[in-house]
């Protein structure tokens, strides 16, 4: 999708209508049967509710504690902050869910039974039913086009208004439900049962509903939730040994050692900030994919395209452009440029291959000569043969100019015509097209009424910037592989101008599984693209599997990820993609972290205050109360506050994910050191202090 289509869809991202549907869902989220997937919120919440019943309690013999009011609230607030985040991220794919859903349930399918036509309900479709769809039709589920050949608009799917063209066969056959014929009849094949289509699959990524946690989010949720029992163990022995103290010194500290102030020590001690963000950080991953057009299986596969050190991508469509373009013409010996090139322009006139254009374009732009009409003269045009491997034109003798006969086509098809001719072929033109190959070109001679007039020289382009990719991939400590039915020597100088690190030549469907084994068995992770039948061994076998929408069923169901865009070079896109999802995670995480650490230095000193802080003269603790805070409960209170607040602070980063940058792993680990581990330790500093002034100035304590 474009840059415009992007940056509208991360617009929708705070609309006012998924606001107000995430603030709803938020309240459905502390029902503990859900909260419990996340066990630092379920704790946070287990510590409110016991607050609540401190404070009711409190309410019901009217001795009601201010301070213990505003604990509880704030703790709540911070379990439906953490909701917040994980709604907000949700909220975007829940509306593209009801629009799919709505465009799904109103589909009637036109079903072939005994050779009739039977009106039915999409929803009602099983596999292997035959339908019938014409101009105007929506297609009702996925299958295989049997028989016809039509035009289909898959912007519904993909976003792309550019029709493609659907037909009975092996490889442009498969069509998705959802999507509408523009014209022409096709008899499709159902290949799905109802709830396993591909709109069912997208419905279901959007929703989140079937999100599984990937395996280093299964980690680091284990993790925080050894730190949270780590906590939950320090805080509940707490206040023994802060009645040993009290005891030994004749002190009090009954009033720092209540419910509500012992779950605020545990939910500033334990990693709320990456416990609340941690769901929001992995579904907006998955989102940026759909943003891209790309829908993965599972955020596993998303997970793992951020881990991918190996690429194999093809070279045609994703290193060059695909199509071969002439660039130059070369002269044979005594033969003027001019001539060749009004010769070999003649001669694909008729030519309407991308490299016929190319050499009619080149003619005119390079050399001002323009295509003439020769239609009307008699000319006869010879088309390309796979059996001659030449075409050309013959133009009859007109005003004194006697006939032409041009052909242009491969060396060896020329020579053997030169040869037929009883002409000898020149040995400079044979150099030059051993030169040609060497360089990874195409060479395509011309010849005039037995002359050998020179070669046009053809070269698949290597795409614009490609070469600066694969040196920011390499920066980040990813090889890449250009594979290619291309001879070595033709295969090794593309691979050089496109700056890839290593090449397969003559590729075929078990030279690419071979080699991705190959990788894996050496610790490898491997990242490929593909759309044939050929590729799907390939793609069942890489660790990120990528198989192009417009390509074969058995490649789409093989693949772990399907671009929708059929765009070779997303692969790409989905690696900075996945590595964005992971240095998100652990950019938030090293915050997480650094930032408890700050929160020890307001509320440990302020809950032992009578003890070994405050006072004259300072107890040993004075030296922690380095942010000169008000007073213990305003302390204890601004701590909580912030607790809260950060979570909320960060859901626009955990969304749109930090900025990505392609550079090595060390390089982004110092990086997250710096920025978000000094950061997560001066935030709280700035923000506790600056609560604790407002706190004070409002007398809330």
């Amino acid at each position: 999708m474009n840059e415009s289509k992007s940056k509208s869809k991360l617009t929708t991202t705070f609309d006012k209508k998924i606001i107000l549907r995430a603030v709803v869902d938020s309240l459905r989220k502390l029902n503990p049967k859900t909260l419990v997937r996340n066990p630092v919120m379920f704790v946070v919440e287990v510590v409110a509710v016991i607050s609540t019943y401190v404070v009711v309690r409190e309410i019901v013999i009217r001795h009601a504690s201010l301070f213990n009011i505003q604990i509880t609230f704030w703790l709540w607030i911070t379990v439906l902050f953490a909701n917040f985040a994980e709604a907000i991220a949700e909220g975007r794919g829940k509306a593209q869910a009801e629009a799919l859903k709505r465009a799904r349930s109103e589909t009637v399918a036109r079903k072939m039974q005994d050779g009739k036509e039977v009106k039915t309900n999409a929803n009602d479709l099983r596999k292997d039913d035959v339908v019938v769809c014409e101009a105007g039709d929506v297609i009702p589920a996925d299958g295989l086009v049997i028989e016809g050949i039509a035009s289909v608009d898959e912007s519904a799917i993909t976003g792309e208004s550019a029709p493609v063209i659907r037909e009975s066969g092996e490889e442009r056959n498969a069509v998705t439900g959802g999507t509408k014929v523009l014209s022409d009849r096709i008899l499709i094949r159902i290949t799905a049962e109802p709830g396993g289509t591909f709109l069912d699959r997208i419905i279901s990524l959007v929703e989140g509903a079937k999100r599984l946690k990937t395996p280093n989010e299964i980690a680091l949720t284990i993790l925080l939730s050894a730190l949270t029992i780590v906590f939950l163990l320090a805080v509940a022995t707490f206040p023994s040994f802060m009645q040993y103290s009290a005891n030994a010194s004749g002190v009090s500290v009954s009033q720092y050692m209540t419910l509500p102030i012992l779950a605020s020590l545990l939910v500033c001690l334990i990693p709320t900030t990456i416990g609340g963000l941690l769901s929001a950080i992995g579904i907006s991953g998955m989102d940026r994919l759909i943003r891209k057009n790309v829908i993965a299986t599972s955020g596993r596969a998303a997970e793992a395209a951020g881990d991918v050190d190996v690429l194999l991508l093809d070279k045609t469509g994703t290193i060059t452009l695909g199509n071969r373009m002439a660039t130059d013409f070369l002269p044979a010996p005594g033969v003027t440029v001019q001539r060749l090139a009004d010769a070999a322009q003649l001669s694909s006139l008729a030519d309407e291959t991308p490299e016929g254009r190319s050499i009619v374009v080149l003619a005119k732009e390079k050399y001002g000569l323009r295509a003439k009409e020769i239609r009307d003269a008699g000319a006869t045009f010879i088309p390309f043969s796979a059996q001659t491997k030449m075409s050309g034109v013959e133009i009859p003798a007109t005003d004194g100019i006697g006939p032409r006969s041009i052909r242009k086509g491969s060396g060896e098809a020329i020579k053997k015509y030169v040869a037929e001719l009883r002409n000898a072929f020149p040995q400079s033109v044979q150099r030059t097209l051993d030169e040609i190959a060497r360089q990874g070109s195409t060479p395509l001679v011309v010849v005039e009424n037995e002359e050998v007039l020179g070669i046009v020289q053809l070269k698949d382009i290597v795409k614009g910037g490609i070469k600066e990719r694969f040196a920011q991939l390499r920066k980040m400590g990813i090889k890449t592989v250009m594979i290619t039915g291309d001879n070595a020597l033709t295969a090794a100088a593309i691979a050089a101008e496109a700056g890839v690190d290593d090449f397969i030549a003559e590729a075929k469907p078990e030279d690419k599984l071979g080699r991705i084994r190959a990788e894996q068995s050496e610790g490898h992770l491997v990242g490929m693209i593909g759309d044939g039948t050929n590729d799907a061994p390939a793609l069942a076998q890489a660790d990120v599997g990528i198989a192009m929408n417009s390509g074969t069923q058995a490649a789409r169901e093989a693949g772990n990820m399907v671009d929708l865009d059929s765009n070779p070079t997303k692969l790409i896109e989905v690696v900075e993609t996945g590595k964005k999802l992971l240095m998100t995670r652990g950019a938030l995480t090293t915050f997480s972290i650094a930032n408890d650490v700050s929160k020890y230095f307001a509320i440990i000193p302020a809950m032992t205050a009578t003890l070994y802080a405050f006072g004259k003269p300072y107890g040993p603790l004075a030296a922690l109360n380095i942010m000169s805070l008000g007073s213990p409960q305003s302390a204890i209170l601004s701590a909580v506050m912030f607790n809260a607040i950060i979570i909320i602070l960060l859901v626009p980063l955990a969304l749109r994910g930090v900025k990505y940058r392609p550079v090595g792993a060390s390089a982004v680990l110092r990086r997250n050191l710096w920025i978000y581990g000094v950061g997560g330790l001066i935030a709280p500093f700035i923000g506790i202090k600056l609560i604790d002034i407002l706190v004070n100035a409002l007398k809330l304590v």
